[in-house]
């Protein structure tokens, strides 16, 4: 049994009264020890998704309209709050994009990483905090023992990053959802989380879902990648295989917008357009006004299509 199985996950969000479809019919498995990057730009339903996963996404602004989710072969999607409260923070946890507005500026960070312990695993308080010690220590915070009590406004950007991963893995869950732990940190700090993220996932069998832009983190962490765009997945396979032989035009435009320092000086390929609003969501392909190869056929929806093996495209010219 995989420890995560999303099945045709349908997300909508309500604009001007209408249901706007904004996670549209994705699916994937998540197995033990793998990590599956969740790739695109901004605004094509990546954070989304993981909190549908999450069941973070609540009428009357949103809702999972339609779709499985399996932890653990446990159909998750349609359960009330009070059940999927006992739930996140011990068999999934989810660190979140923005460390700062994450952590509760009023509770020290000790208290934050005991809470779930004491919620979910019946620790006294004592032996909570001792045990936020210990995951202090793992992650590197220096002189643990003296931070546990401190806010998180005294921490820096890096180290609030870390206080957020300690949270995720306090009652050991079986999947984390890690939502861009690297933005905004800079490249040597990055390394070191993306390293603190590897080793708690080689130590306690996790699965790990990687939502990110940055393809060079993918190459550095994942095992397989799934590429979104407008709320679609539509190519996924093994890393190498996708960074080998991109085949659909968005994930090739991705590539080419990665500057290189081994070419000549150059202007970046930056893709034309933006990805479509909620409410103007084209019925073909959703990448068609900003594909290079559009042509006859692309007006037509677009169905996900094995190419070979586990890599598979959403396009019907690749």
């Amino acid at each position: 049994m995989n420890p995560l199985e999303v099945r045709e996950l349908r997300s909508e969000f309500r604009i001007e009264g209408v249901w706007r479809e904004a996670v549209a019919g994705v699916s994937f498995t998540l197995a033990a020890r793998e990590t599956l990057a969740l790739v695109g730009e901004s605004g094509c339903g990546k954070s989304v998704t993981a909190m549908s996963v999450m069941g973070l996404i609540r009428p009357p602004i949103g809702r999972v309209a339609s779709g499985q989710v399996l932890l653990e072969g446990q159909d998750i999607a349609g359960l009330p709050e009070a059940a999927l409260e006992k739930l996140r923070g011990a068999r999934m946890a989810m660190i979140f994009q923005e460390p700062m507005t994450a952590l509760n500026p009023v509770m020290t960070v000790g208290d934050q990483v005991a809470e779930s312990l004491i919620i979910h695993r019946g620790l006294s308080h004592r032996a909570a905090m001792e045990r936020a010690r210990a995951l202090f220590d793992e992650v590197k915070i220096p002189s643990a023992a003296s931070r546990l009590g401190d806010y998180p406004h005294q921490f820096s950007g890096g180290m609030r990053q870390r206080v957020m991963i300690a949270i995720a893995l306090a009652c050991e869950p079986a999947i984390l959802l890690a939502d861009e732990p690297t933005t905004a940190l800079d490249v040597t700090i990055q390394a070191q989380v993306l390293g603190l993220l590897a080793d708690a996932q080689k130590a306690r069998g996790m699965a790990m879902l990687f939502i990110t832009h940055n393809l060079g983190v993918v190459a550095q962490i994942a095992d397989r990648v799934a590429v979104m765009y407008a709320g679609q997945i539509v190519e996924e396979g093994r890393v190498a295989e996708i960074f080998a032989a991109p085949a659909h035009p968005y994930t090739r435009a991705l590539f080419a917008a990665i500057p290189r320092l081994s070419a000549a000086a150059q202007a970046l390929e930056a893709i034309p357009g933006r990805v479509p609003p909620l409410d103007a969501m084209p019925a073909g392909c959703r990448f068609a006004d900003r594909c290079p190869l559009a042509g006859p056929g692309c007006e037509a929806p677009q169905a996900l299509r094995v190419l070979s093996g586990a890599h598979a495209v959403r396009c019907h010219r690749a």
